[in-house]
């Protein structure tokens, strides 16, 4: 009787978790949106190059402004040092790796030379088997290194609810990847944020613009390393 009111508690906070990480279901889109203009005064014959940022919740920018998502603070600090590299938000709220894998496809008619790459956290919560996720995630980054686009891979932790080995093995999933095909990898991508409450929303989960100041800080250096590989070409 204990153990299955533990596994009660440990569904329920799954479901919990779901619901603010995942902000619902996947919904693929019948159409293809179009590419976004690129920022105020930097024209396409200015830019060297375009960095999309895929990912879910975290990275689409979950109840803050546009303009308070990393992506979009991200472009600020490039701007201000003089990167001259559009940043597009390929983010869509409850994206799995599957998701992400099955989208591929669009995000390349984006024609990105840099994608910083943040997925996985839903499959965790919602105890998707790993070895899809490992998958997702070797497939995924291998069709982008064969079109010649540089790649920082996002690494993710997953809560300790799950069990120490789900979680132990979950966190093993990004450097081994990251290794297998030699792209950069942040070791974690909410780095002094997570578990922070004055860096987050009230969910716990998703981070305030402060909260995404601080990731910007943290994938920044991770982000000129990979405009110094694009230029090496």
């Amino acid at each position: 009787m204990q153990n299955i009111h533990k596994l009660i508690g440990r569904l329920g906070l799954i479901l919990l978790l779901l619901s603010v990480l995942g902000c619902g279901e996947e919904k693929p889109s019948t159409s293809a949106p179009a590419a976004p203009e690129p920022p105020a005064g930097q024209t396409a014959a200015h830019r060297d190059g375009v960095i999309v940022a895929v990912g879910d919740s975290l990275t689409a920018g979950y109840r803050v402004a546009e303009n308070q998502a990393y992506p979009a603070i991200l472009q600020q600090r490039l701007d201000r040092d003089g990167y001259q590299y559009q940043v597009i938000n390929s983010g869509i709220s409850g994206e799995t790796s599957s998701g992400t894998l099955a989208r591929l496809d669009w995000v390349l008619t984006l024609k990105p030379d840099i994608i910083i790459l943040e997925t996985g956290a839903n499959d965790g919560l919602r105890g998707i088997d790993l070895q899809l996720t490992r998958d997702n995630l070797d497939r995924i980054v291998n069709r982008l290194r064969a079109e010649g686009i540089v790649v920082v891979l996002a690494g993710m932790k997953m809560v300790k609810n799950l069990g120490e080995p789900f979680t132990r093995e979950f966190e093993t999933l990004y450097p081994a990847i990251a290794a297998k095909h030699d792209v950069l990898l942040i070791p974690f991508f909410l780095e002094g944020v997570a578990a922070n409450r004055q860096l987050n929303q009230a969910d716990g989960i998703h981070p305030t613009e402060e909260g995404y100041r601080r990731v910007v800080d943290h994938l920044y250096p991770f982000v000129v390393k990979a405009i110094g590989r694009h230029r090496q070409g």
